[in-house]
């Protein structure tokens, strides 16, 4: 093919440019997956830009800088900056010219036994960078490794080498990162108490089980040979695609006492669910460690929410002992998006555990990715949406924005509004409830999801339906006995809060109406979509309503930006009146990357 038809545009300041109607588009963006990330996406032109974390995710998962550069040379237009192939190289290239390694055992004068790690590297240059490291040296002792801890090691290692407590290794991982350079840690782990648990062939329920291939594969990529470097990191995985069966495939590899930390006590249920249908476990050896049961056994299931508490907002966290007890040999944080910024104090100090982050998208809107990638570790496994699609692992679905007006009674309020105030008068738009209800009555054979954010317009739309609605307010033990009426089919429309955002299990929902979200919150989005992508015959839907001429067009622009990236385009339906989606029915044929 012609470079002239080539999709990608490469500029110096690392930005890439995607024309969505090139022939290949599509194999391009998927390409580009493993090592650069979607800034924008309008209708023609879409812009990724590499980062230094995405390059060293990649290399972590063995997709080196060489590949990368290779990758832009097949598909770019023009000829690629001299100065990106360097920056690429260079940039790379620092992951693993730092690695943390076994030191020795020495006794202190109390006569207490310290243990250390060496931190090493072959580069002269790195070694005096980090030397002068005000932070650095708080932490690092130049030295030479012991002989007999630097088997392995070349000449060079032994000889530019800082010591420093085995209780540093994570804070210190943390803080090089921020300047520019990726530890690769190379220190054995401890294996925890042994606990033997295998998958079942046929599960509890009496339902034939097995594990697919890429479950399979994402299982292994984090467990590795059992030996140093191996046991830790991130698996990315489509909503929908069994991230829990990835974690009990993790959990049968390593035989040990497992803590697994999630969202909300409704996912707790289901881990626990799931691990007796799909495990050999006894339900005596598993509990749940919440707010309303604090019981701890071989396998644990824990929420964000109970550890993060304490009485005093300047005191001291009473349950993160929970992480010291019962000689865990895994952690699994389960949506690790979501980890809250207390418990990256935690996840700092169990570098010695095996540990896995299980997550759909690794995007973080505190700008936190870089503590997911050196506390729990790096991007092990990736797959793009749409090849799970193609081979029928999720759902199809179509995404649809509905762009509505503002009642005239409303555009003065709005106008004169403070920008938070505006969002929410656009939210709660009064004619999203009438669109509302066409939808519901428009697609009666399927299980509808109707999602938002602000809780007084839920409890309208609810009322107007007169249909369950599920909130922070609802107590856990009847979210769950709606929860289970939604999947038996007894209830066929359901309202939700952002509760139901993450780590909620309704196979069967086929449509989900977004009503407002949480500004312009990319994870959201595509944990919103989650919810209807478990595998099923039928395509699903995801309609987005949008007051047009508000900020909610800018959040809905954001918002979308990472299922673009993973092929999802949004069509666009300007609602006029009832027939607005009359052509619905029809199978939707939208141009541009992903399709």
């Amino acid at each position: 093919m012609p470079e002239s038809e080539n999709p990608l545009i490469v500029q110096s300041d690392r930005t890439l440019l995607l024309d969505v109607h090139a022939p290949l588009a599509e194999e391009c963006r998927a390409a580009l997956i493993p090592f650069a990330e979607l800034v924008r996406s309008p209708e023609h032109l879409h812009t990724y830009q590499i980062s230094s974390l995405s390059l060293w995710n990649a290399e972590s998962s063995g997709f080196t800088g060489e590949q990368a550069v290779e990758v832009l040379k097949k598909f770019s237009r023009y000829e690629i900056p001299q100065s990106v192939v360097v920056w690429i190289e260079e940039t790379s290239g620092r992951f693993g010219k730092l690695r943390l390694v076994q030191g020795p055992s020495v006794e202190n004068s109390d006569g207490i036994k310290e243990e250390y790690l060496y931190l090493v590297s072959n580069s002269p240059y790195v070694f005096k960078q980090i030397e002068a490291n005000a932070f650095a040296r708080k932490f690092l002792v130049p030295c030479e490794c012991a002989e007999e801890f630097s088997a392995g090691l070349s000449e060079k290692e032994k000889t530019f080498c800082f010591k420093l407590l085995l209780t540093d290794r994570g804070i210190i991982k943390q803080n090089l990162l921020k300047i520019g350079w990726p530890v690769k840690d190379d220190v054995p782990l401890q294996d925890g108490f042994p606990l033997e648990i295998n998958l079942r062939k046929t599960t509890f329920s009496g339902r034939s089980f097995e594990v697919r291939e890429y479950q399979k594969a994402a299982a292994n990529a984090l467990v590795g040979n059992k030996g140093p470097g191996t046991g830790f990191g991130t698996i990315v995985l489509p909503c929908g695609a069994g991230k829990t069966i990835v974690g009990m495939e993790i959990m049968s590899l390593l035989k040990t006492n497992t803590l697994i930390v999630t969202t909300n006590i409704t996912a707790v249920h289901q881990w626990i669910d799931e691990l007796i249908d799909k495990t050999d476990l006894d339900a005596s050896q598993i509990a749940e460690y919440t707010g309303e049961n604090k019981t701890i056994k071989p396998v644990t299931v824990a929420t964000y929410q109970i550890l993060t508490w304490r009485p005093d907002k300047n005191g001291p966290y009473p349950h993160f002992s929970l992480f010291r007890q019962n000689n865990w040999g895994l952690v699994i944080y389960d949506e690790v998006h979501m980890i809250p910024a207390p418990v990256f104090r935690v996840a700092a100090e169990l570098q010695a555990v095996r540990r896995v982050g299980l997550t759909a998208t690794l995007v973080r809107e505190d700008g936190c990715e870089g503590n997911v990638f050196s506390l729990v570790g790096p991007k092990r496994y990736d797959v793009p949406w749409k090849e799970l699609e193609k081979a029928k692992w999720i759902a199809k679905a179509e995404c649809i924005e509905v762009r509505l007006g503002l009642p005239e009674n409303k555009e003065i309020e709005y106008a004169v509004a403070a920008n938070r105030e505006k969002h929410r008068i656009a939210s709660e738009n009064p004619l999203k409830n009438k669109i509302v209800q066409e939808l519901v009555e428009k697609f009666k054979d399927d299980k509808i999801l109707i999602i938002g954010q602000f809780l007084t317009h839920l409890e309208i739309i609810a009322k107007l339906l007169n249909v369950p609605i599920i909130t922070g307010k609802t107590k856990n033990s009847e979210r769950d006995i709606i929860y289970d009426d939604f999947r038996s089919g007894k209830i066929r429309v359901l309202v939700v809060s952002k509760v139901a955002n993450f780590a909620i299990d309704l196979p069967d929902a086929s449509v989900a109406i977004q009503v407002s979200g949480t500004f312009g919150s990319r994870q959201e989005e595509a944990q919103r979509l989650g919810r209807i992508l478990r595998p099923k015959e039928r395509t699903s839907r995801f309609f987005t309503l949008i007051t047009r001429g508000t900020v909610e067009e800018d959040f809905g622009s954001n918002r979308q930006k990472f299922l673009a990236e993973q092929g999802y385009s949004y069509r666009i339906v300007r609602y006029e009146n009832e027939k607005s989606f009359d052509d619905l029915e029809v199978p939707i044929q939208i141009e541009g990357c992903g399709q």
